[in-house]
């Protein structure tokens, strides 16, 4: 059987690892990449990535492609910082991992307290997860066992905006639905109330009303609501006012709801302040974060909980303790990165450099909203999205076929020069690194519009 293992071994690796070709055709057979159709695998070999260096990738042929997207909106520092790469050696050499519960360790407590501090004010405590539908999941109970702390278990259901997303775990989709993702696991659901979202600053009052309603008639079983403040990314980056955010934390301040603030995507940063929800002025019960909290470089995320919270769960005289947690929660060589990480972010004033990148989008973009074909132009910091009027895909029935709508046609044009873009749908969106340089944004502004031009053009 050791032999019969080892000629298996043998027969995909050679001394030194595996050539690219031959990896090529393994990770056909092997990965089952996240978000990615099988048509495309079928297509053409992707990309593989060897290396990267700021806000470049480089794959096994010596090309280079600007990751316009942060790698999924996570490196923000670009790639290969040096102080980052430097605490996660550090680290590596003087402790690798140990468990939370029971012990703690030093970087564990100092990413607690800089997250604390981050705060409306620092009265907070932080559980830590690995990815942001942990910190999520972490959140969702959390509220739901707070209003049991404090003799209100009835309130054990959550409030939801229109086409959020928060993660592909089943209590996160529970919150998160978008039927593009997630139908085949709508029956296995748990209910949960929907909240309108207004499409711009004229439909707002109704939209409130609407919201004030549902969160009034249905108080008795709302636990919380969870929100993505200002953009919901996935969704296709749509956008609104920080004015109606502060009238949804209003009402749940009003009715004994938390207020959930999923700030994967948007903390950090990327909006022009440090947390999206800074644009309402308001202060969240528990604030989900992940992504950029480790510059991207490991997978960490934490839920920041109000202290007010964290006292209900005592175990005396009852135990109400929160058991709950992860093998890797606040691992100690993540938890360094994120720290260097946000060192980082405060000597170079990351969101100073969002709101730098949000001026050169309004210069160089806004005339696009011009062509026949473009529905919409939206800014909030450094994310920039442009949506068409027609669908991603069109099918044409008695061809048989399916063409690119607009929104892929430009992910193309854009692929040719060796830039990455992830369409959502039928928008187009840019998110690069927050260290991109001007002359390196200029010439990203300057590609991504004669794509869009060139794809109204031909449609």
């Amino acid at each position: 059987m050791i032999g019969k293992n080892l000629a298996h071994f043998s027969k995909h690796w050679k001394i030194g690892g595996v050539n690219s070709k031959d990896q090529k055709e393994l990770d056909r057979r092997h990965v089952w990449h996240p978000y990615t159709r099988t048509s495309t695998m079928e297509a053409t070999p992707l990309p593989l990535i060897t290396r990267a260096e700021g806000i470049y990738l480089f794959d096994d042929e010596c090309q280079r492609y600007l990751d316009a997207i942060s790698s999924w909106w996570a490196c923000a520092l670009g790639h290969g910082h040096p102080d980052v790469v430097a605490a996660i050696r550090k680290q590596s050499e003087e402790l690798q991992h140990s468990i939370l519960g029971n012990l703690s360790h030093p970087r564990a407590v100092e990413l607690a307290a800089e997250l604390a501090s981050l705060m409306p004010d620092a009265k907070r405590h932080v559980m830590f997860a690995s990815d942001g539908a942990s910190a999520v999941e972490a959140a969702l109970k959390m509220a739901v066992q707070y209003q049991h702390n404090v003799g209100r278990a009835g309130k054990n259901r959550f409030a939801y905006l229109h086409d959020a997303y928060h993660g592909d775990t089943l209590g996160a989709v529970s919150v998160g639905y978008l039927e593009g993702f997630h139908k085949p696991f709508r029956s296995v659901l748990f209910p949960a109330r929907e909240l309108p979202v207004p499409a711009s600053t004229d439909d707002e009052n109704v939209c409130a009303q609407k919201a004030a309603d549902i969160i009034s008639r249905h108080a008795g079983e709302l636990a919380a609501l969870i929100v993505e403040p200002l953009c919901q990314c996935a969704a296709g980056m749509k956008m609104y006012s920080s004015s109606y955010l502060a009238r949804l934390a209003a009402l749940c301040r009003e009715h004994d709801v938390l207020l959930i603030v999923d700030e994967i995507a948007t903390g950090f940063g990327r909006t022009g302040k440090m947390f999206a929800f800074e644009h309402a002025d308001i202060d969240p019960d528990i604030v989900c974060v992940g992504k950029a909290l480790a510059a991207g470089y490991l997978p960490i995320s934490a839920a920041i909980v109000k202290d007010s919270i964290y006292e209900t769960f005592s175990d005396t005289p009852e135990d109400r303790t929160f058991y709950h947690g992860h093998t890797f929660c606040g691992n100690p060589i993540a938890a360094a990165a994120a720290l260097a990480a946000l060192r980082v972010y405060r000597e170079i004033d990351i969101c100073a450099k969002a709101r730098e990148i949000e001026a050169a989008y309004r210069k160089a973009l806004t005339l696009l909203t011009g062509l026949p074909g473009v529905k919409e132009l939206r800014i909030l910091g450094s994310i920039a999205a442009l949506q068409f009027s027609e669908k991603d895909h069109v099918e044409n029935a008695e061809a048989k076929e399916v063409a690119l709508g607009p929104a892929q046609k430009v992910r193309e044009m854009l692929l040719e020069q060796n830039i990455l873009l992830r369409p959502l749908g039928n928008t187009v969106y840019l998110m690069p690194p927050l260290v991109i340089s001007p002359t390196e944004l200029e010439s990203l502004l300057n590609a991504f519009s004669r794509a869009i031009i060139a794809t109204t053009e031909t449609s």
